[in-house]
Protein backbone atom coordinates (compact mmCIF):
# COMPACT_ATOMS: atom_id res chain seq x y z
CA UNK A 1 0.00 0.00 0.00
CA UNK A 2 3.03 2.28 1.22
CA UNK A 3 5.01 1.80 -2.31
CA UNK A 4 1.42 2.02 -4.51
CA UNK A 5 0.80 5.63 -2.41
CA UNK A 6 4.36 6.69 -2.89
CA UNK A 7 4.04 6.20 -6.80
CA UNK A 8 0.80 7.71 -7.27
CA UNK A 9 2.17 10.68 -5.10
CA UNK A 10 4.95 10.96 -7.42
CA UNK A 11 2.86 10.85 -10.66
CA UNK A 12 0.70 13.43 -9.61
CA UNK A 13 3.63 15.77 -8.61
CA UNK A 14 5.01 15.20 -11.84
CA UNK A 15 1.11 15.64 -13.62
CA UNK A 16 0.24 18.45 -11.22
CA UNK A 17 1.52 21.68 -9.99
CA UNK A 18 0.64 20.75 -5.95
CA UNK A 19 1.60 23.58 -3.37
CA UNK A 20 0.06 22.27 -0.01
CA UNK A 21 -0.31 19.01 1.90
CA UNK A 22 -3.95 19.38 1.55
CA UNK A 23 -4.15 19.91 -2.53
CA UNK A 24 -1.90 16.62 -1.97
CA UNK A 25 -4.77 15.18 0.30
CA UNK A 26 -7.62 16.25 -1.91
CA UNK A 27 -5.36 14.83 -5.31
CA UNK A 28 -4.84 11.64 -3.46
CA UNK A 29 -8.62 11.25 -2.64
CA UNK A 30 -9.38 12.11 -5.93
CA UNK A 31 -7.32 9.23 -7.10
CA UNK A 32 -9.13 7.33 -4.47
CA UNK A 33 -6.28 6.97 -1.76
CA UNK A 34 -8.01 8.43 1.45
CA UNK A 35 -4.72 9.11 4.22
CA UNK A 36 -4.11 11.36 7.07
CA UNK A 37 -2.17 14.46 6.71
CA UNK A 38 0.75 12.84 9.10
CA UNK A 39 1.11 10.12 6.53
CA UNK A 40 1.36 12.32 3.74
CA UNK A 41 3.98 14.34 6.30
CA UNK A 42 5.69 11.10 6.27
CA UNK A 43 5.84 10.64 2.78
CA UNK A 44 7.05 13.77 1.67
CA UNK A 45 10.00 12.91 3.90
CA UNK A 46 10.66 9.75 2.56
CA UNK A 47 10.28 10.69 -1.04
CA UNK A 48 12.49 13.29 -0.26
CA UNK A 49 10.01 16.23 -2.07
CA UNK A 50 11.36 20.13 -1.82
CA UNK A 51 9.52 22.75 -2.65
CA UNK A 52 10.58 24.70 -5.13
CA UNK A 53 9.27 28.31 -4.82
CA UNK A 54 5.44 27.10 -4.57
CA UNK A 55 5.32 23.33 -5.90
CA UNK A 56 6.69 20.44 -4.64
CA UNK A 57 9.38 18.41 -6.38
CA UNK A 58 11.48 15.56 -6.37
CA UNK A 59 14.82 16.33 -4.05
CA UNK A 60 17.77 16.21 -6.51
CA UNK A 61 19.05 12.40 -5.42
CA UNK A 62 22.68 14.28 -4.97
CA UNK A 63 24.75 13.40 -1.69
CA UNK A 64 25.52 16.15 0.74
CA UNK A 65 29.25 16.83 0.08
CA UNK A 66 28.58 16.64 -3.57
CA UNK A 67 25.65 19.03 -3.18
CA UNK A 68 27.65 21.42 -0.83
CA UNK A 69 30.28 21.91 -3.53
CA UNK A 70 28.00 22.22 -6.38
CA UNK A 71 26.16 25.01 -4.20
CA UNK A 72 30.06 26.11 -3.06
CA UNK A 73 31.24 26.70 -7.46
CA UNK A 74 27.98 28.61 -7.84
CA UNK A 75 28.08 30.98 -5.00
CA UNK A 76 32.19 31.35 -5.70
CA UNK A 77 31.23 32.15 -9.52
CA UNK A 78 28.00 33.18 -10.43
CA UNK A 79 28.48 37.50 -10.48
CA UNK A 80 24.68 38.08 -12.32
CA UNK A 81 21.61 36.19 -12.84
CA UNK A 82 18.55 37.80 -15.02
CA UNK A 83 15.65 36.47 -17.22
CA UNK A 84 13.88 37.32 -20.81
CA UNK A 85 11.06 35.13 -21.64
CA UNK A 86 11.54 31.85 -21.42
CA UNK A 87 15.84 32.00 -20.81
CA UNK A 88 17.75 32.44 -17.68
CA UNK A 89 21.01 34.84 -18.44
CA UNK A 90 23.50 33.79 -16.03
CA UNK A 91 26.93 35.56 -15.92
CA UNK A 92 30.10 34.13 -14.54
CA UNK A 93 33.39 34.37 -13.67
CA UNK A 94 35.75 34.32 -16.54
CA UNK A 95 36.27 30.94 -17.66
CA UNK A 96 33.59 29.61 -15.24
CA UNK A 97 30.51 29.23 -16.80
CA UNK A 98 31.14 25.32 -17.80
CA UNK A 99 31.58 24.19 -14.27
CA UNK A 100 28.99 26.70 -13.12
CA UNK A 101 26.74 24.97 -15.61
CA UNK A 102 27.80 21.47 -14.69
CA UNK A 103 26.84 22.18 -11.07
CA UNK A 104 23.09 23.79 -12.62
CA UNK A 105 23.05 20.93 -14.47
CA UNK A 106 23.59 18.45 -11.90
CA UNK A 107 20.97 20.36 -9.50
CA UNK A 108 18.46 20.03 -11.82
CA UNK A 109 16.11 23.16 -11.04
CA UNK A 110 12.78 22.06 -12.14
CA UNK A 111 11.75 23.38 -15.74
CA UNK A 112 14.77 24.06 -17.57
CA UNK A 113 14.70 22.05 -21.04
CA UNK A 114 17.81 22.72 -21.77
CA UNK A 115 21.19 24.84 -21.02
CA UNK A 116 24.16 26.11 -22.32
CA UNK A 117 27.35 27.52 -21.58
CA UNK A 118 30.28 29.77 -22.91
CA UNK A 119 33.33 31.23 -21.22
CA UNK A 120 31.30 33.32 -19.10
CA UNK A 121 28.03 33.21 -19.71
CA UNK A 122 25.33 30.61 -19.61
CA UNK A 123 22.12 30.36 -20.99
CA UNK A 124 19.08 28.04 -19.69
CA UNK A 125 16.17 27.80 -21.80
CA UNK A 126 13.00 27.16 -19.59
CA UNK A 127 9.60 25.70 -20.12
CA UNK A 128 7.68 28.61 -19.43
CA UNK A 129 8.21 32.03 -18.42
CA UNK A 130 7.02 31.10 -15.16
CA UNK A 131 9.58 28.65 -14.87
CA UNK A 132 12.15 31.13 -15.67
CA UNK A 133 11.36 32.97 -12.62
CA UNK A 134 12.06 30.62 -10.51
CA UNK A 135 14.61 29.21 -11.88
CA UNK A 136 16.06 32.80 -12.20
CA UNK A 137 15.40 33.16 -8.10
CA UNK A 138 16.37 29.53 -6.91
CA UNK A 139 19.66 30.50 -8.76
CA UNK A 140 20.20 33.92 -7.76
CA UNK A 141 19.62 32.61 -3.95
CA UNK A 142 22.59 29.98 -4.54
CA UNK A 143 25.11 32.84 -5.85
CA UNK A 144 24.00 35.35 -3.33
CA UNK A 145 23.92 32.79 0.09
CA UNK A 146 27.48 33.33 0.47
CA UNK A 147 26.94 37.03 0.87
CA UNK A 148 25.21 36.50 4.18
Amino acid sequence: MKSQRHQLILRLIGEQQIATQEQLLTALAQEGMVVAQATISRDIAQLKLRKNGAYYEIEPDIPQGKAANLRMILRSSIVGVEGAGHTVCVRCEVGMAQSVCVAIDALKPAGILGSLAGDDTIFLLCKTEQDMQKVREEIRQYATASNH
